[in-house]
């Protein structure tokens, strides 16, 4: 089995939680690991539907996101993924605290992945879970790429 290289995940989560989307929603990575991820956000008034919750769009996001970033560290160097399913059910409203995302990896194949993500409050009621299949694409590199540390030990 493979050693990712502890370097590499921390110049990734940094890349990642600097990049557009991650800033426009203020999510970041707070661990990233073989397998496995962890999201936070903290609830503002921007992730707002108009009756005042969380919208579905911002869950969709993190799990979306989680999920993601459970496979990506077991992917091969010269390989990308994207996603091309996600399936969520919302479980519970919420209008402030925080939003806490877990990503498992399940299967990582040749050309299909399958993770799942939960989300919950700071008190670890569950708000949403969901289940992602990633793409496996040869070529498809993360930008700034050349710049991260070996990804492998």
């Amino acid at each position: 089995m493979k050693r990712v290289n502890p370097a590499y995940l921390e110049a990734v989560a940094k890349k990642v939680n600097g990049s557009p989307f991650f800033t426009l929603i203020s999510m970041h990575i707070t661990n990233l690991d073989w397998g496995e991820s962890r999201l936070e956000m903290i609830v503002e008034e921007k992730h707002f539907q108009p009756f005042g919750m969380v919208h579905g769009g911002v869950y969709a996001s993190v799990v979306d996101a989680a999920a993601f970033w459970a496979v990506y560290p077991q992917i091969d160097d010269d390989f990308g993924i994207t996603t091309v399913e996600l399936k969520l059910n919302y479980l519970a409203p919420i209008s402030s605290g925080s939003l806490i995302a877990k990503g498992k990896n399940i299967k990582v194949g040749k050309s299909i992945c399958l993770a799942e993500a939960s989300v919950e409050d700071e008190t670890g009621k569950l708000l949403a879970h969901g289940t992602e299949t990633m793409m496996v694409l040869k070529d498809l590199k993360m930008q700034g790429h050349e710049e991260l540390p070996p990804k492998f030990l």
